[in-house]
């Protein structure tokens, strides 16, 4: 098909897009735009009109024109007296720019009509009709456009005119409406037409609400400065008192009497006059009176001067409150005594960790009672914000201090003891890292300066005895650790839990549920069956909840029989009234089978026995380890086989029995996660044992981490690992030798029920597990007797094995 082509002036445009079948009247002064005009005029009266790409550019050239525009006739032309020229012009037809033909006087282009498809079938009419109710919809939020222009587009059965009439409407960007027009298919510019609607839908929805909001924020604003001035005209008529000038001077009363520091005070006051000149019922007023009672509430007076502590007094309240804990309640008294001769001391931190139920926050209260001060506890678990410590910066309603400045208010004192409960369970995200700002509220070198984010002034914590708990160390930041003094509490052994039962739990149960002494009495050996077949923890929470079991069985019984009912429990008659036993008490007292030993585990209730298991099968020597095992025990497991290997001549087993057998290590309890180096000697028993067909001594217990050359090295947690032991009654340990000093923390009813055997090789440890069976080493011996033969003074400890 020819296409058809015309010479015609060029009218370039600035921000505005001509579409077909659009009227609109144009405002020309540039001298080479009222040229073509007339040239126009003179002619034929059609001229091409098309878009600047830079609206801004004066003086544009050829390449600063869109080659798409507009065939239009001129209906109309005006001089005006400034020298412009208004027309009136009627889009025609689209064009594309073939060419600039030279002309020094104006633009002249050749341009070539681009012919419509005027086709329409169903699909083009469900298009048009989508466009057309958008486009209703699209009129009734822009008041920019006249409702008349709906019902002028509503009778349009073209295509390509129905889509550059609403076009011509709409209140685009120049970039948009000329893609529309070089957009040459009428159903591509219908679909076009159609996103762009419904995007600039979507925000005029935005602006209204957004409009909306505005209106009724200024109305209500309005609305209340209104009413204020009425009130305060007619309390004025009244005669009545301003109640706001009332608060202000209450206010002032407040400041007077905190007798707080110069820099505060002022601080205060500065705030003070601020709130005169506000509003009363806004929201600033309220964040500034607010913030004006913290800072007078707040205790920031000296701590009343020495108390005269009586040390005595003090050893007799905790003694009263706790069984056993001797160290802590050493420190405790120190500290005190050294109160009595110094006026200031800076406020100690404690942490005391240990597993849950032995105390730890009642000691807290325990300590605060024995000192004569206030006591406030804190719990940090699950914190993540560093707001919770620091307090929000007052920039918002509802800002508040942080824990601390908020425990120190409900104190009352300057002096307070502070339990900062859970310190290892706080965690960090975006919001910032609590662990860190606790940082300076724990170091006595900077507490006396706190930083407060929300007073925006220092406070002095270095008076405040801080007391830190905790049920693990490893998860606490070593910074933070390194500012406190740790004191452990390890799990009670079974004759302290009974002390505990008989001095505190057992009155204190009987009398929450309103019974007395006669009513229920225990046997012998009545409180040690409940606490090793009934409960299982370091701690005696678990035991107090089975003594108020057992009270409320009692109860009803009274209730039933009357107040004069009395019972005296028996061992045989526990089961009647808590159940069935839940555990099954762990005891060594049987022969172990081969390939089983027994190790020692230690979890954060406690201690606990731990039976390995190895078995050896026909197959190609690998090496199975089971039981979920962490990396650390893997890797523990494969230094043991190592070590085996090493020994299989001294043993009795053959050079490459390795390469004909599978080796199967398996831990019971294999949904509980177990990880550590202290199994490693352990495992190597139990591969012995396994591979020498000897079982091992079940009146045993062993621990310790081994090395790929047989030594032994220490490990942690060794007394929980002993109570452990003890409760299972095992009489013999074997231990590293390097943790033989640790010995002397295990209480002395323990000690005397059990024989240790340090062991600094794994020589020594194989010779003790089968009764000295096997003698590996010549060179292990010849140590041995050399140690002997300097025998150290005689001291007072447990039995001690030498392990020859």
């Amino acid at each position: 098909m020819t296409q058809e082509k015309l010479e015609l002036p060029l009218l370039p445009l600035r921000d505005i897009v001509v579409f077909p079948f659009m009227v609109i009247p144009l405002f020309v002064g540039r001298e080479k735009s009222v040229r073509a005009l007339e040239k126009s005029m003179a002619e034929q009266k059609h001229i091409f009109l098309s878009a600047q790409r830079n609206p801004g550019n004066s003086d544009p050239e050829a390449g600063d024109i869109y080659e798409t525009g507009t065939l239009a006739n001129i209906l109309q032309i005006l001089k005006l007296t400034d020298g412009t020229m208004k027309v009136l012009v009627e889009g025609v037809q689209r064009g594309r720019i073939n060419s600039f033909l030279t002309n020094p006087d104006f633009f002249e282009v050749e341009v070539i009509k681009i012919q419509e498809n005027t086709q329409s079938s169903n699909d083009v009419k469900a298009l048009m009709r989508s466009v057309a109710t958008v486009f209703e919809q699209y009129v009734k939020l822009n008041q920019k456009i006249p409702l008349e222009a709906v019902s002028a587009t509503a009778n349009i059965v073209e295509p390509h005119r129905f889509a550059d009439t609403i076009a011509a409407y709409m209140v685009f960007q120049t970039a948009d409406k000329q893609e529309l027009l070089e957009t040459y298919h009428p159903v591509d510019r219908l679909n076009k037409l159609l996103a762009n609607l419904k995007s600039e839908m979507e925000v005029l929805k935005i602006e209204k609400r957004v409009h909306g909001r505005v209106r009724k924020q200024m109305e209500r604003s309005q609305k209340e400065f209104y009413l204020n001035e009425q009130i305060k005209a007619i309390q004025k008529e009244l005669g009545k008192r301003d109640e706001f000038k009332s608060d202000i001077d209450e206010l002032t009363q407040k400041i007077k009497k905190a007798k707080m520091p110069k820099e505060v005070n002022e601080k205060a006051m500065k705030e003070l006059r601020r709130l005169e000149l506000m509003q009363p019922m806004s929201a600033e007023a309220t964040v500034s009176r607010t913030y004006i009672e913290w800072l007078v509430e707040l205790p920031w007076k000296k701590a009343p001067g020495t108390l005269k502590i009586k040390i005595d007094d003090a050893q007799k309240i905790l003694d009263k409150d706790h069984y056993g804990l001797e160290k802590i309640k050493e420190r405790i008294i120190e500290h005190l005594a050294v109160l009595t001769l110094v006026k200031k001391i800076k406020g100690p931190i404690l942490c005391l960790a240990g597993p849950p139920g032995v105390g730890k926050t009642s000691l807290g209260k325990s300590i605060a009672s024995a000192m004569g001060r206030e006591f406030i506890r804190v719990s940090l678990g699950g914190i993540r914000d560093e707001a919770e410590i620091r307090g929000h910066r007052r920039t918002y309603i509802g800002a508040l201090p942080g824990k601390i400045i908020q425990g120190m208010k409900k104190a009352g004192t300057a002096n307070p003891v502070f339990m900062l409960d859970e310190v290892d369970k706080m965690t960090s995200d975006f919001r910032g890292d609590p662990s860190s700002a606790l940082l300076e509220v724990l170091d006595p070198e900077q507490n006396a300066n706190f930083n407060v984010h929300y007073l925006e002034v220092d406070y002095d914590l270095s008076q405040v005895f801080f007391i830190c708990t905790a049920n693990v160390l490893h998860t606490i930041p070593q910074p933070l650790l390194d500012r406190m003094e740790v004191l452990r509490l390890p799990g009670y052994t079974d004759a302290e839990k009974v002390g505990i039962a008989e001095k505190f739990l057992i009155p204190k149960k009987l009398q929450e549920h309103g019974l007395v002494k006669k009513n229920l009495q225990f046997g012998d050996n009545v409180l040690e069956k409940i606490i090793r077949e009934y409960t299982r923890e370091a701690g005696v929470r678990n035991l107090e909840r089975e003594l108020a079991t057992l009270c409320r069985k009692i109860v009803k019984e009274v209730v039933k029989s009357g107040k004069k009912f009395s019972l005296k429990l028996s061992p045989a008659e526990v089961e009647d009234y808590l159940g069935i036993p839940k555990h099954q008490p762990q005891e060594s007292l049987k022969p172990l089978d081969i390939g089983v030993a027994t190790g020692m585990a230690w979890t954060e209730f406690g201690g606990e026995l731990l039976y390995i298991e190895v078995t050896a099968i026909p197959g190609t020597g690998k090496m199975v380890p089971t039981g979920k095992l962490g990396e650390v025990m893997k890797e523990s497991a494969h230094a043991a086989m190592s070590y085996v290997r090493s020994r299989a001549s001294e043993l009795g087993l053959p050079k490459n029995f390795y390469q004909k057998m599978d080796i199967h290590i398996h831990i019971p309890e294999g949904a509980v996660p177990k990880d550590g180096p202290s199994a490693g000697i352990a495992m190597a028993v139990a591969l012995v044992s396994a591979l020498t067909k000897t079982p091992v001594r079940h009146d045993l217990t062993l621990t310790g981490e081994l090395t790929l050359t047989g030594k032994v090295l220490p490990i942690g947690g060794l007394k929980e690992k002993v109570l452990a032991a003890h409760r299972a009654k095992v009489t013999h340990i074997i231990i590293p030798k390097d943790n033989e000093k640790d010995i002397r923390d295990i209480p002395a009813n323990v000690q005397k029920d059990l024989i240790f055997h340090p062991a600094s090789n794994m020589d020594e440890v194989i010779a003790q597990a089968f009764d000295k069976k096997y003698k590996l080493s010549k060179k292990s011996t010849a140590k041995k007797t050399t140690r002997q033969a300097k025998k150290p003074p005689a001291t007072k400890r447990p039995s001690v094995s030498t392990l020859n």
